[in-house]
């Protein structure tokens, strides 16, 4: 690509509208391709400040807009990013939305000339699929990105002193669950921007019952800018900071948006039919009556404990299954199944969940061990054999819902192997009467045969990723499910007055979920449009019925200019698409082929991108190349899936096999600096983890320690000059050790020298000196008064920061900043206050809450099977401004890192700087 000149600009940040049950979160990059790492001479150069003027794209907007009328959410993304300099360059659009939506819209702008995203069917897009592939372009727009969302990305070069406006669009149904929608702004701008504007608009005729809005980086100075307006049935939400508000410090670069955005909100709900909107000709009907007594439920835990359950995956399966049991109520009955290729019943039939039973169950359950193979045939139809036989001997509340909960990480390869009979052995033991829920643990698991097993038989399957959270994720689907207050639900509407009905019977109606129906109208008047619901209490039928009427939009928001008012159309569309996409993979076989054909001609109608189609993106032609047609796709779950293996596959074979660095990888930085700080930036999670430790001042600690390379990283500390009045005496590093046994280089660097030991003998370096310093085993390159960066050959880089303090301040002394680059180069059993980390870390964060500081919420933080209270804060990164350092959000873990270090602090003293205990 000729003309790329200047530094990288990137702009995170996004908009999905509903968290809890799609996850929706987003991120937007724009990007010009000059600002990729190149080599040593690159990260000598990112010590220095880097100067404003080097921008070579300026971002002059970035807006997102997100409508939501009556839950359906249309969602706009817009950004203006302008070419400053005389070449050409590549800039980069990116954007990561939720997996349950569908992308409507894709433009870009360019010179006055619009390029439009065109909807096709995807066999028809095939063979501009192919060429694209063919010619080496990028074919896939859209990637699997983490567990919720997908990743939508183009290019495009852009001439000298050209701007281009890109803009995105994608629509969703919103899905209530446990009680509330979410909607998540994921903001990460990563650089100032001219105009930043995030924008939500909520109608909701029902009545809004509350709305909240906050986020992680809010601080005091920008709490004041998120501005809220709520009435009885809208809500505006707004966050718009300027340039100088955005600015981490006077005068710098940095920004302060860096984290997420969130709306949480309900509406109000009356007893009877619930809210019925009829607009333009299509009506939706919102199901969710309040205050309904729950129904005893009876499940039925079919376990999996074959040999690919083996340790952590067992050890959390266990915790989950203990946890859930806790919440039984008193009136359900549970029974607990364990399967390898035996199949183990704990009791011949299910039990009152009393206290004593609960306990029971709970002592049987924390014994369970991985053993054996997988048979997944005959532990399901165990299950549902002792429902049946319990139903039939009536030792079960007749009113009560009959489910099985399957756990499986693995292939069925005992007994019945074949997933096609498995399912129909299964459909053909229930015959309707009961639903089945499949968790899917893992990577391995057969993802696909879980989930039309599942919505075979009145239930939905779910995957549990493999991460220290993973016991979260079984409670949370077990919350879901595990209040049924309406069994068996019907809405009923006139037959001469609607067609085109979406799915209008429910197995079941969950505390904190909704049903939703909708329709086409027949004619406008609806004078006659009787409604009916009926479903199975508690203790009797529930039936409810009443005459709907249209809502006049223009009357009941007579102020708004509503251009969004084919929504109910739209949201129809949404909802029988993905109802018929459902019954392609899962309904009867002479459904399969209608129900897909169906679904096709509705998303290319209603221009969606559905698994059936593909959106086709023509880039415009340049001094490179002629046109070239991109292929953006909707991922499926199973797609998405092989690329969580391939990733996880990935990582491990780079664990052995010394990975090739390309030009544009963002690494992870480990560092200790200030009093000391320790930190460890992830920017694949584009996050951070941070944590201090405190010692008496002379401790020397451990911070790398790799057997296999032989190398060695200690550092010392100092306190300061005397006791400040606040009585909190302050330690720095002030020496390293740095050995490499198997190179013979030992290196000593204080605040006052380097003394470097090669070839058998010792150099003595000054602070006070620029110079570079080449040997056959280590290079060093000393900037006067500022930076030492120590390349040790084929192995790992350090750079070390000076800080100088006024020698006459009263308390604080020069300092040492420790900072690993290139740290994937050492071996797997790497440890150490830092080390231990350079392989990653797996981490999850929860339940977002105010802290004792308004500007630093706590949350919680699911690391190496613990449960962390963690606060949002900030630590200074130095390499790029060594005297004013630039703040770095990250979770901080108190106590001296207890729970995310291994061990304590204690264990990581040495008795001497080049010593390993």
């Amino acid at each position: 690509m000729s003309g790329l000149l200047g530094v990288r600009l990137l702009l995170l940040w996004g908009c999905a509208c509903l968290w809890l049950s799609s996850w929706a979160s987003g991120a937007m990059v724009i990007s010009s391709n000059n600002d990729a790492p190149q080599g040593p001479r690159r990260a000598a150069r990112s010590l220095q400040k880097r100067s404003t003027n080097e921008a070579t794209v300026e971002l002059c907007s970035v807006t997102v807009d997100c409508t939501v009328a009556s839950r359906f959410a249309h969602t706009v993304m817009t950004s203006v990013a302008v070419n400053k300099v005389n070449s050409s360059q590549e800039i980069f659009f990116e954007v990561e939305l939720p997996k349950t939506a569908f992308i409507t819209n894709f433009s870009m702008e360019i010179e006055g000339q619009v390029y439009v995203g065109e909807v096709k069917e995807k066999e028809k897009a095939k063979k501009q699929y192919e060429k694209a592939v063919s010619s080496g372009q990028t074919a896939g727009l859209v990637k699997a990105s983490g567990r919720k969302m997908e990743k939508f990305s183009v290019s495009v070069n852009i001439a000298a002193q050209s701007n281009v406006t890109f803009i995105l669009t994608y629509e969703e149904l919103l899905q209530r669950k446990l009680g509330q929608y979410e909607i998540l702004t994921r903001v990460k701008p990563k650089s100032l921007v001219q105009k930043f504007q995030i924008v939500t608009n909520i109608y909701e005729p029902q009545g809004l019952s509350y709305v909240d809005a906050h986020a992680t980086f809010l601080s005091n100075e920008l709490l004041p800018l998120v501005e809220k307006t709520v009435s009885d049935k809208k809500a505006h939400i707004s966050f718009s900071p300027t340039v100088e508000q955005q600015r981490k410090c006077p005068g710098c670069d940095g920004t302060l948006i860096d984290g997420d955005f969130i709306i949480k909100y309900d509406v109000n709900r009356v007893k009877g039919l619930g809210d019925i909107q009829i607009v333009n000709g299509y009506f939706v009907h919102f199901f969710a009556p309040p205050d309904l007594p729950r129904v005893p439920k009876n499940v039925v835990f079919v376990i999996d404990r074959s040999g690919s359950m083996s340790g952590i995956k067992m050890q959390q399966t266990r915790q989950a299954l203990l946890e859930i049991l806790k919440d039984l109520d008193e009136e359900d009955h549970f029974a607990i199944i364990q399967f390898d290729s035996d199949i183990e019943s704990w009791k011949e039939s299910l039990t009152k969940a009393t206290k004593e039973n609960v306990a029971a169950g709970m002592d049987y359950a924390g014994n369970i061990k991985d053993r054996g193979a997988t048979n997944i045939n005959d532990g399901v139809l165990r299950g549902v054999n002792m429902l049946i036989q319990d139903r039939q001997e009536k030792r079960l509340p007749e009113r009560s819902a009959d489910m099985i909960i399957l756990l499986t990480d693995g292939m069925p390869n005992h007994g019945e192997s074949n997933i096609t009979k498995i399912q129909e052995n299964v459909r053909s033991a229930i015959g309707g009467n009961m639903s089945l829920f499949c968790l899917g643990f893992g990577d391995d698991v057969d993802y696909s045969f879980l989930d039309v097993m599942s919505k075979q038989n009145k239930g939905l399957a779910r995957r549990i990723f493999e991460a220290s959270d993973a016991t979260l994720q079984l409670q949370g689907f077990y919350q879901e499910v595990s209040s049924p207050l309406l069994l068996e639900v019907d809405l009923h509407y006139p037959d001469n007055a609607v067609d085109f009905l979406t799915t209008n019977h429910f197995s079941q109606l969950f505390n904190g979920s909704e049903i939703v129906v909708a329709g086409r109208l027949l004619d406008n008047g609806v004078e006659n449009f009787l409604v009916e619901v009926f479903g199975q209490g508690f203790e009797e039928d529930f039936k409810v019925q009443g005459q709907a009427s249209a809502v006049d939009w223009n009357e009941m928001y007579p102020d708004e200019e509503y251009i969004f008012g084919d929504f109910t159309e739209r949201l129809w569309a949404y909802l029988t698409i993905q109802q018929l996409l459902e019954k392609s993979k899962s309904g009867p076989s002479d459904e399969k082929s209608n129900a897909t054909a169906k679904a096709l001609d509705m998303s290319l109608q209603y221009s969606f991108v559905t698994p059936l189609t593909s959106m086709v993106v023509t880039k415009p032609e340049t001094e490179d190349g002629p046109d070239s047609p991109l292929i953006a796709d909707k991922l499926t779950e199973e797609q998405r899936q092989l690329a969580d293996k391939k990733q996880l596959y990935t990582g491990l074979i780079n664990q052995y096999v010394r990975p090739v660095q390309t030009a544009y990888a963002a690494s992870p930085t480990y560092f200790v600096d200030g009093d000391p700080h320790f930190m460890i930036e992830l920017p694949d999670r584009e996050d951070a983890l941070c944590f201090n430790i405190n010692d008496k001042p002379g401790t020397i600690f451990n911070l790398v320690r790799d057997p296999t390379s032989g190398i060695l990283v200690n550092g010392q500390t100092i306190g300061d000059k005397m006791i400040p009045p606040d009585g909190h005496v302050n330690t720095y590093f002030c020496r390293f050790g740095i050995v490499h046994q198997t190179l013979g280089v030992r290196l000593e660097v204080s605040t006052q020298d380097i003394s470097v030991f090669q070839d058998n003998k010792w150099v003595k370096l000054q602070w006070s000196e620029t110079a570079s310093l080449k040997g056959p085993n280590v290079d060093l390159l000393l900037t006067k008064d500022r930076s030492l960066t120590v390349t040790l050959k084929d192995s790992v880089k350090f750079v070390i920061l000076l800080h100088k303090v006024w020698k006459k301040h009263p308390y604080h002394r020069d300092y040492l900043g420790f900072y690993t680059l290139d740290s994937h180069l050492l071996s797997p059993v790497v440890h150490g206050l830092l080390g231990q980390f350079y392989h990653g870390i797996a981490f999850e964060v929860t339940d977002l809450r105010p802290g004792e500081v308004p500007e630093k919420p706590d949350a919680t933080m699911y690391v190496k099977e613990r449960q962390l209270n963690v606060t949002r804060g900030w630590q200074r990164d130095f390499r790029k401004d060594v005297k004013n350092g630039e703040n770095v959000p990250c979770w901080f873990i108190h106590s001296n890192g207890t729970g995310l270090i291994d061990g304590n602090v204690t264990d990581y003293i040495v008795s001497g700087l080049f010593k390993t205990v």
